[in-house]
């Protein structure tokens, strides 16, 4: 029976919804217990994400969203493996894990979870790899698997191309051969995301405003598949540029604005508007076992030098504030994530 003394934790908690600047509090939590029980681990969290899944549920505007009052956030991260309880063989001290279900609480320093919802994952893939490795990417293959099957030669067009779901659309495509058309905001660095973007395989990068012009001049052939995370009328472009018979997936909606579907691209192309959710409907449809799936397929790409991490600002867990007030800041280019051992 795995014993400790008791270690005490911090967590960022709410207890009612709201803005994570109003509610949210960093506090003590409970000491973890000296005894666990059957099926129990001990984790120490490294770092955790901040995605806008994460800020919605504290806002109280996500479908999933733990129990309150006193709600850890945080859906992704990685942990360390302290201790384990009776029957659990999967996991040892000192192994990397990530959760396999949302609404774990990452955003704490550590605590006592059922081990049945921890992934091991391999130290050598890196911090940020595995600190982000639940989310972005994840999504990213499935769009790319589940809408079409698409083959090399043929091409992807999205919005939010920036993003770290965008960065891991253009990656994983890449190492399929298939091509991508990527339209991202105009903004002050430019050349320096463009240039950016085309390192990491992307085959066309331009604006809303130019991305007709610039598609007719680049050759590559009309997309079969459209992906938006961003609403408006940079959902209503992409839809534009479809194959017949295309289809455009809304997974965000960052801009808030809604999707308009286009007239013409419904009556004359037949274009399909569809959505997805990565911790529901396809998380529910793949099982445990197909979650799992993924992660590993990740991991290994991650391995082959297919996939490069995002860049990340990392800011310690007691300075929190810090770490949103950056959240705020427009084109910041880096993905925001706590260091939850500081």
């Amino acid at each position: 029976m795995a014993t400790s003394t008791a270690a005490s934790y911090k967590a960022l908690v709410f207890d009612q919804t709201g803005e994570p600047l109003d509610v949210l509090q960093l506090k003590d939590m409970p000491p973890a217990p000296a005894e666990l029980k059957e099926g129990e681990v001990e984790l120490k969290f490294l770092q955790s994400s901040i995605n806008p899944s994460d800020v919605n549920t504290v806002q109280g505007k996500y479908p999933i969203s733990p129990k309150l009052p006193g709600a850890v956030p945080g859906h992704e991260g990685v942990a360390e493996v302290v201790r384990t309880g009776p029957k659990v063989d999967r996991l040892s001290p000192g192994d990397w894990v990530v959760p396999m279900a949302p609404s774990q609480g990452t955003w704490r320093s550590g605590g006592v979870f059922a081990a049945a919802g921890w992934h091991p994952v391999p130290k050598d893939i890196g911090l940020v790899a595995a600190s982000t490795l639940i989310i972005n990417p994840p999504s990213a293959l499935a769009m790319l698997e589940i809408f079409h099957p698409l083959q090399p030669g043929d091409t992807v067009a999205q919005n939010g191309a920036t993003s770290a779901v965008g960065e891991a659309v253009i990656q994983i495509a890449k190492a399929r051969g298939i091509r991508t058309i990527n339209v991202i905001r105009d903004r002050p660095d430019m050349e320096a995301t463009v240039a950016r973007l085309k390192g990491l395989g992307a085959d066309l990068v331009t604006t809303e405003e130019n991305l007709k012009d610039d598609l007719a001049a680049s050759g590559l052939p009309a997309p079969m598949l459209g992906l938006n995370c961003v609403g408006g009328s940079a959902a209503s472009a992409v839809s534009r540029i479809l194959k017949d018979g295309g289809t455009l997936v809304t997974y965000g909606g960052m801009s808030m604005q809604q999707v308009t579907a286009p007239t013409a691209a419904m009556i004359f192309k037949d274009i399909s508007f569809r959505g997805f959710w990565l911790s529901g409907r396809w998380a529910a449809a793949q099982g445990p076992a197909g979650r799992a799936a993924s992660l590993d397929a990740i991991v290994q790409l991650y391995r082959e030098g297919k996939l490069v991490p995002p860049q990340v600002q990392a800011f310690p867990l007691t300075s929190w504030k810090a770490a949103f007030e950056a959240l705020a800041q427009p084109h910041r280019g880096k993905k925001v994530v706590l260091d939850c051992t500081a």
